[in-house]
This record gives C-alpha cells, structure tokens and sequence, in this order.
C-alpha cells in the first residue's frame, strides 16, 4: 500500500538543471572553449560518481587567465536570475496535493544543500507541504545520489518500508540512488536529462495528469512481474 511520496528537487520540483548548464555552456564559448556535457552530465543529481568542477576545468584550459573564483560567481550569479524566474514544474503541486487528501506523507530528497532547497521551497510557497525534507547535509559526507543515503535516510523519517513509498527523480544519478534504495522510481526526464537517456521503473514526460491512482496500479504490476 503506498504511503508516501519522495521528491527530488533539482530539476524535478524546479528545474534549476538546465539554466546552470546553459549559462556554463555560455561562458565556456565566450572564452573559446567548449563545456564538456559528458562530464557535466555526471554530476547531474550528485556527486557521486564524479568530481568535475566547470569553473577550475575552464581556469585550467585558459592556463591562468582566468580564476575559479570569479568564473564561479559569474556563473553563480546569471544562473539564478534564470532560475528565480522559473516556475514550478507541472503536475508537481497537483500530485502533492492529491497525496495530502488521501492521508500520504510527502518529502524531498536532494543532494543539494538545505540552504538551497528549504530557501527555494520556501520562495516558492511549497516548502510547509513536505512532512520532511532531507538533503546534503543529513547523510555523511561523499554519500548523495547514486549513494542510496538520502533515500534510505527519507524511508527512516517517514518511518514507511521501502516498498511503501515511490520516488520522482529525473536524473540518472537519482534513480540509480533510488533503485538501490529498492525504492519504486518514476522518471520524469527534464529537457537536459532527456537526452541522458533516464529511465525508472515507471517514465513520464511530466507529472502532470499523473495520479495515484495510476502509481499504486504501476507499483502492483512491477511487483507482481517480479516476483514471477
């Protein structure tokens, strides 16, 4: 029976993904070089599996004109003009809602930071519906997505069994922490992602128009498939 749902934030509650991308990808042109997407794409959701820095990558190929620092707050600076104008992602507060009136409990799972994701949750209106937000900050260091830790850390507050809850991410970093978390994962790509090729247990184009409904019935038929 499902009890509870598990957001990621970035990219998923608000697409913050792309912006950050495209204003590396700029800033890397502008100074005659070329963003590497493959590395970028690693850090997608976590760290875990890589340590790419954008900024001491760029200040390395202009050997010495340029620093990290002030590459860093540039980016830092035109990537959030980019993201405070951005809305909320579709069907995000709609399957939010739909969980508070059947009595299920809701949560975020990010690796970001809480100084980032309880800030722009609050900016946005939407921070009080989360029973628990768990981020960063809450699991040891080195241990966000793909690690399963913040998931795992979500199950134990929420106090609901693995196969109880369903998780939206729409990263591969994500899912895979999910998966090993043995979370039900729904995939919900973002126009960056898309082309990662992210896949869960269930993948929509968006949350919105997705039900509960629809989620238990997906939750039945894998777990039936599985344990045929």
């Amino acid at each position: 029976m499902l009890k509870a749902l598990i957001f990621d934030f970035d990219g998923l509650v608000l697409d913050t993904e792309t912006p950050e991308v495209l204003v590396w990808q700029s800033i890397y042109e502008e100074h005659g070089f070329e963003l590497p997407i493959h590395e970028w794409e690693k850090t997608v959701g976590g760290y875990g599996i890589s340590n790419f820095n954008p900024a001491e990558h760029l200040a390395h190929l202009s050997s010495g004109r340029l620093d990290a620092v002030s590459l860093r707050s540039r980016y830092r600076k035109e990537a959030d003009v980019i993201i405070h104008a951005n809305p909320i992602l579709p069907g995000v507060v709609e399957i939010i809602e739909e969980a508070k009136r059947a009595g299920l409990q809701v949560a975020i799972g990010s690796s970001s930071p809480h100084s980032w994701v309880d800030t722009h949750a609050k900016r946005l209106g939407i921070f009080d519906y989360f029973d628990h937000v768990i981020c960063q900050d809450d699991v040891a260091p080195g241990r966000t997505k793909p690690n399963p830790d913040i998931y795992l850390k979500a199950l134990e507050q929420l106090k609901v069994k693995n196969d109880a809850a369903v998780v939206f991410e729409d990263s591969l970093n994500g899912v895979l922490a999910a998966r090993r978390a043995e979370i039900f994962v729904v995939a919900v790509p973002n126009p960056l992602t898309a082309k990662m090729g992210v896949s869960g247990d269930l993948t929509v184009s968006s949350l919105a128009g997705l039900s509960l409904e629809f989620l238990s019935e997906n939750m039945r038929k894998t777990s039936d498939a599985f344990k045929s």
